[in-house]
């Protein structure tokens, strides 16, 4: 009897699968359900108070449109905490093994107290060597680009950075939903921000200002009740601003074709002044690779089939029952029945009464005795 184990149920690092492998994120998803609530809270208020308002006294077409960007930024979103970013399986162990000794043979014996060489590869890309460094929790030579994240415990190829907001980490297989996913952040923000300025300026034309904010949703008919107006445009001006500017600051990085991970490192920008060798020289060029290349396919393969026995001589036992474990003998006298197994269970033969008894004589054997056909 075998049962069927599919393959993420065996992956090692730390994440975590639902629908049968199909979702992969991280374990860390506390901020990612703020995101959510966030997201949906901003949207479900404007909705429900500014947008009637507005689709009356202006066009229809407002509430529309935000809600085509609501509905691609949360599409976006899921794809990007969702799905997997690009990790690389780690080694087997004949595979590290193998390895091990291959870095012993190249580097040679180490004498004792001293500091094993690193160990690197070198691979050259556009005529330039770029190093390719092992890492020793994968045991494997991590390709270029690719980084080990510490909160998922795995190599990621073209690593950007792990995103607690997103629930994730960023990599070659869910960076341009990321890129969208802001992208289109940073517009629906605008869009609510602008629009409620817009909601105020028009209700505070005909019933005036302060009896405008007495009316508006969340807020009280006291003094202080334009000092809290004011702090919530103030929260959401650089709640606006953060996202814009990281909107913005990712556009740079696709521009050159660059990640986070490079960029903080300063791999192409430190002291040798190293060129980027994946920098096409091109704007255009960089932001079609990035953004409108091929989405290479998981390497995982968490949803493939591993068969796992689990039989044993007890379950054997429970399928076939009682009967099958005890040996069928011939009906007869005790002593025969018991001539007939002994003789059974020694050689498989028949014994030897029987094998007279049907008509066969015994042939001599070349050492004198009898042998039984």
């Amino acid at each position: 009897r075998k049962k069927v184990v599919r393959k993420w149920e065996k992956l090692p690092g730390r994440n975590t699968f639902c629908c049968d492998g199909r979702i992969m994120m991280a374990r860390q998803k506390g901020i990612f359900y703020l995101t959510l609530f966030l997201i949906l809270g901003t949207c479900a208020l404007f909705f429900a108070f500014e947008c009637r308002y507005l689709a009356v006294q202006l066009s229809p077409a407002i509430p529309v449109f935000a809600a085509v960007l609501f509905l691609f930024a949360m599409a976006t979103l899921l794809r990007t905490s969702f799905s997997d970013p690009g990790v690389i399986p780690r080694a087997l162990p004949d595979e590290a093994a193998f390895i091990e000794m291959e870095i012993e043979a190249t580097n040679g014996t180490v004498p004792q107290g001293q500091r094993p060489p690193p160990r690197i590869k070198n691979f050259q890309i556009n005529n330039q060597i770029v190093k390719l460094k092992y890492c020793y929790t994968c045991k494997i030579f991590r390709p270029p680009r690719a980084s080990h994240c510490s909160i998922c415990d795995n190599c990621v190829e073209r690593f950007d950075h792990h995103c607690p907001w997103v629930g994730n980490c960023v990599g070659k297989r869910n960076y341009r939903y990321f890129y969208l996913f802001i992208l289109s952040l940073s517009l629906l923000t605008i869009y609510i921000f602008t629009f409620n300025i817009v909601y105020v300026a028009l209700k505070s034309l005909k019933i005036g200002f302060l009896n405008t904010l007495k009316e508006t949703p969340g807020t009280y008919p006291s003094t202080s009740l334009i000092l809290l107006t004011v702090l919530e445009v103030l929260i959401c001006f650089f709640t606006l601003w953060s996202v814009v500017g990281l909107t913005g600051f990712h556009t740079f990085l696709v521009a050159l074709n660059q990640t986070t991970n490079e960029d903080i490192k300063g791999s192409w920008t430190g002291k040798n002044r190293v060129q980027n060798p994946y920098s096409h020289g091109n704007i255009v060029k960089n932001c079609c690779e990035v953004l409108c290349g091929p989405l290479p396919p998981s390497v995982l393969d968490r949803r493939g089939i591993l068969q796992q026995e689990e039989s044993t001589a007890q379950d054997e036992s429970c399928l076939r029952g009682p009967s099958s474990q005890e040996p069928r003998v011939a009906q007869g006298p005790p002593g025969e029945q018991a001539e007939e197994s002994s003789t059974q269970q020694k050689d498989g033969s028949m014994p030897e009464e029987k094998q007279q008894t049907s008509g066969e004589l015994p042939v001599p054997s070349q050492d004198g005795g009898q042998a039984e056909h």
